[in-house]
């Protein structure tokens, strides 16, 4: 089958690769049907993910159609449209246990495209298919659906329920790429009195005022004193959610958030930030980090199925399967392209 793999900082290919098989009982083999590129994978290649090894297929994001399953799969079959999480679960260890399922110590966590061959390509293995794929109902298009693989339950997890964003609070999204856009679009589930975004590019702030910002900032005009005005009292807002990865604007969360307020960061991180707690300690801030656990998929994709979730304008670009190369080109030059998610499809 074809394949994009990973080849050391800054090198990708696409060609062939072994087909995968059914390795466990556990395993379903899905074939990939549309799948799309994350900025975890540009870290990757950027050599931020150093566990990621030469010849790894790339990709945790798909959604796709099951062609075999090992013999203790229970609730897919072979035809069965399915989501592929991004995360993978075991089900039994302890961590799973309590749904804490992006730190599972049985084998699962984030390993497609990571630890084990992803699903950038026709075809993918997945481990522990019974708690790690996800039916579609039949009016969910499979664009939809890409979407609740990675950035909205980990914008909704890590940014808003880790922030616990909740009535009338004024949120402050820094960071108006895919994943603060749905950080946007999930944190307005909760009323919050304003939501602000902060970014560089104009492009992606204008898809924030289309998404549910009530104000739209640049970073030089994110100043500190220029928040506090926006905010209910003028003391700054109650949640800031990094939703970049790099130390600037972590730093710039936590001179934007309220005493008492808290600082969620979603952002995969591939330098040190500096933590100024010569500031921070008198002033009551809590600061959150994970990685996403999917338990809120099936909540998501209910709320999909039923049209009380609205992700259209997310996806910007649609290629084919076997034009990955540029579709990466595309994503990985946002800033010129104006590309928020880009989705490819088997043709």
């Amino acid at each position: 089958m074809k394949a994009l793999t990973y080849h050391g900082t800054g090198r990708r290919t696409w060609g062939d690769v072994p087909d995968p098989v059914v390795r466990d009982p556990e395993d379903a083999v899905v074939r990939v049907d549309a799948v799309t590129i994350c900025g975890t994978d540009l870290h990757i290649l950027k050599g931020d993910v150093p566990e990621v090894t030469g010849g790894r297929v790339l990709g945790h994001e798909a959604v796709g159609t099951v062609t075999g399953t090992g013999p203790g799969v229970r609730t897919v079959t072979a035809g069965d449209r399915v989501l592929i999480s991004c995360i993978s679960a075991c089900g039994r260890c302890a961590y799973c246990r309590t749904a804490g399922y992006g730190q599972c110590t049985g084998g699962g966590g984030w390993i497609l495209g990571h630890l084990i061959d992803g699903c950038q390509a026709q075809y993918v293995r997945t481990p522990f298919a019974d708690t790690s794929l996800h039916p579609l109902p039949d009016g969910v298009t499979d664009e939809d659906a890409l979407l609740l693989a990675d950035i909205l339950p980990t914008s909704y997890e890590v940014g808003v329920r880790n922030g616990r964003v909740g009535p009338g609070d004024t949120v402050a999204i820094v960071g108006a790429g895919p994943i603060g856009l749905a950080a946007i679009l999930t944190a307005r589930l909760y009323s919050p009195a304003r939501i602000i975004a902060v970014d560089l590019s104009r492009s992606r702030l204008d898809a924030a005022g289309r998404f549910g910002a009530d104000t739209v900032l640049t970073t030089a005009e994110a100043t500190p004193d220029a928040v506090r005005e926006l905010s209910r009292d003028g003391l700054g807002v109650d949640v800031a959610i990094e939703a970049v990865g790099v130390p600037e604007t972590f730093e710039l969360c936590t001179r934007l958030v309220r005493p008492g307020g808290r600082v969620a960061n979603v952002g995969v991180h591939g330098r040190p930030a500096v933590l100024h707690l010569e500031d921070l300690w008198i002033r009551d801030v809590t600061i959150t980090t994970g990685l996403v656990d999917t338990y809120s998929t099936p909540m998501l994709l209910g709320m999909l199925a039923v049209g009380r979730l609205d992700v259209a304008g997310l996806v910007t670009h649609r290629f084919g399967l076997d034009e990955m190369q540029d579709a990466y080109d595309v994503f990985a030059d946002a800033a010129d392209t104006g590309a928020l998610k880009v989705a490819l499809f088997r043709t």
